[in-house]
């Protein structure tokens, strides 16, 4: 049999690669608005990065990852997420010297989760995030939800909502840590293993348990945000006095407290309503401490992450098609001894911006044709011997028939004057 694509990973082929490259732009564009700059961070890092940013609680952490030994005998993880990254590449390129707020952008960036592949979610799975460093107030978590909400509107994303929580910081946590296990201790045989190991060493970690009996048991739990303290209520207050100022329609969901350990104050998720039930798009929130946690300056930090292969999955269900570009404007036929006169029209035309291509394949001239209208090529330029002779093509528009003759070196300003015509 042959080699298949590892089971929970998926190739993009060319005939769908426009589709991201179509998200590509959209998200590089609203990033670049609020003034976000684009890192590429590796693709594995030290493991310890991990275990220290994320958390050792984590179900990333403890059931995850991707971690192998490399030939140096050192620890390497394949990255199950892309803040840890982004902060540890800010740490080491001293970014926190320069101005800040410091914003950075991660696109199509590779994640891998080592989970039951499942609709929307790949072991090898590809996100767009937003990170800002060095700016405590909560407009910045305001904008960084009105992007990401923003962004999902305009690609047709439908029944849209915003869910929005504070998990207080380490001043009001352990008050309320104290709360949460008085309410479970009375709980604990019914939750699962798991998650009475996180009763003893990260109780607000059973918020986040996903099988039903945990759910069940948490259903009555004590909320956070009656435990905040006064800078975390203002911080959240103040978030909503913005969302609300900027119609964004949004609820608070006191139960989320997303996966990872090192989350502050805000958190938020947006998700949309599917036929196979809610589904969590995007999602992120405050990390006031994670910066200092990996050895750096005591700087507050936002960001989230977006799923992109949820994004198309989500818009095939709204029934959006993105607009599918021509492989080739013009497609240069020819009889078989202009071929040289073929392949200087060919790099002429391309010179000038304009995506061509000719038959590489000693086909027939009835053949060509056959293949310029099967790749969806706008014209087709064709040089026999009379042309080759007087210097001419003759162009044909493949979707309504019409030709004429124009001089070879005039072919490019033609067929710019026909794009315009089309627009």
């Amino acid at each position: 049999m042959a080699i298949q694509a590892p089971r929970g990973t998926k190739d993009v082929l060319p005939t769908e690669s426009y589709r991201w490259q179509y998200l590509e732009e959209k998200m590089r564009k609203a990033a670049a608005l609020a003034g976000y700059r684009e890192v590429r961070t590796p693709v594995f890092e030290h493991t310890e990065l991990f275990a220290r940013g994320v958390g050792d609680t984590t179900d990333i952490v403890q059931k995850e990852m991707y971690t192998f030994t490399d030939k140096g005998n050192r620890s390497i993880t394949l990255k199950p997420e892309g803040t840890a990254g982004a902060v540890r590449s800010f740490l080491e390129s001293n970014l926190y010297a320069d101005a800040l707020p410091c914003k950075m952008y991660y696109l199509n960036a590779p994640i891998f989760r080592y989970e039951a592949p499942q609709s929307g979610r790949l072991r090898e799975h590809h996100q767009f995030g937003l990170e800002c460093f060095g700016a405590q107030n909560a407009t910045v978590d305001a904008e960084l939800i009105m992007l990401a909400y923003h962004l999902l509107d305009e690609l047709g994303v439908r029944n849209l909502s915003v869910r929005i929580n504070s998990i207080g910081c380490p001043n009001c946590r352990p008050t309320y840590h104290g709360a949460l296990k008085d309410y479970l201790v009375s709980r604990l045989d019914g939750l699962c293993e798991d998650c009475k190991n996180r009763y003893e060493r990260n109780p607000l970690r059973v918020l986040d348990c996903k099988k039903p009996g945990c759910r069940a048991q948490v259903a009555d739990a004590p909320s956070m945000l009656d435990y905040l303290c006064e800078e975390c209520r203002a911080h959240f207050e103040e978030l909503q006095a913005c969302l609300k100022a900027e119609n964004i329609p949004f609820v608070v969901d006191s139960r989320i407290v997303r996966g990872l350990d090192y989350y502050t104050k805000t958190v938020f998720e947006l998700v949309t309503e599917t036929a196979g039930g809610n589904l969590t798009v995007c999602g992120g929130g405050r990390y006031d401490h994670l910066v200092s946690q990996l050895g750096g300056p005591d700087l507050p930090a936002v960001g989230f992450g977006m799923g992109i292969e949820r994004v198309l999955m989500l818009l095939d269900g709204e029934g959006i098609q993105i607009p599918k570009p021509a492989q080739y404007e013009v497609f240069v036929t020819y009889m078989k001894d202009c071929h040289a006169d073929a392949f200087r029209l060919v790099q002429a035309l391309r010179r000038q911006g304009i995506r061509a291509d000719m038959d590489h394949c000693s086909r027939s001239l009835k053949a060509q044709f056959k293949y310029a209208n099967k790749v969806g090529a706008l014209w087709a330029a064709t040089i026999g011997e009379d042309e080759a002779k007087a210097g001419t093509v003759r162009m044909k528009n493949m979707q309504n028939g019409e030709e004429q003759t124009v001089p070879q070196d005039q072919a490019w300003e033609t067929i710019r004057n026909m794009r315009k015509e089309a627009e």
